[in-house]
């Protein structure tokens, strides 16, 4: 059965499979998926993406946001959820939640054989910046809007 918007089969849109990281931390996360949910339905406050994350591969570097919020949860499969708290492992059925301004960097990291598959939620805001308490990585930092740059402030 074919869905008319405002309903549609994630199937039915085409996975988005690259990464806006820079070398050296954009094969951490690749190979991986994304359908766009949230944009395909034409929503423009809110981002819904259902990601695929394969075996050995992170979701992102950790990281956190100074003004979105994110929600995840586990459709299938098996994540492990990195905080600054340590990790734990969310299954299917599992969700995390994420508050903007909270200096706890979080990501996903697949430790398993099989993939994993997961919805994350998430407002969008334009004046957002994301800080990587790991690596040398910042996001949308004043001195280069809309891209990434080192924690001097150097665009890559």
């Amino acid at each position: 059965m074919t869905l008319r918007l405002p309903a549609l089969d994630p199937r039915d849109l085409a996975p988005l499979t690259g990464s806006g990281y820079p070398d050296p931390y954009r094969d951490r996360v690749l190979p991986r998926e994304r359908r766009a949910l949230g944009d395909a339905l034409g929503l423009s406050k809110i981002g819904v993406n259902l990601a695929t994350l394969a075996p050995g591969k992170e979701s992102s570097m950790r990281h956190w946001h100074t003004h979105e919020e994110e929600f995840i949860f586990v459709v299938a499969g098996e994540l492990v959820l990195r905080t600054d708290q340590g990790e734990q492992t969310l299954m299917a059925g599992q969700c995390a939640g994420f508050k903007a301004g909270h200096a706890d960097g979080h990501q996903l990291i697949n430790r398993t054989e099989a993939t994993a598959l997961y919805l994350a939620i998430s407002n969008r805001d334009e004046l957002d910046r994301v800080f990587y308490p790991d690596v040398d990585l910042l996001y949308n930092p004043p001195s280069a809007p809309g891209c990434f740059a080192r924690r001097d402030g150097t665009p890559y």
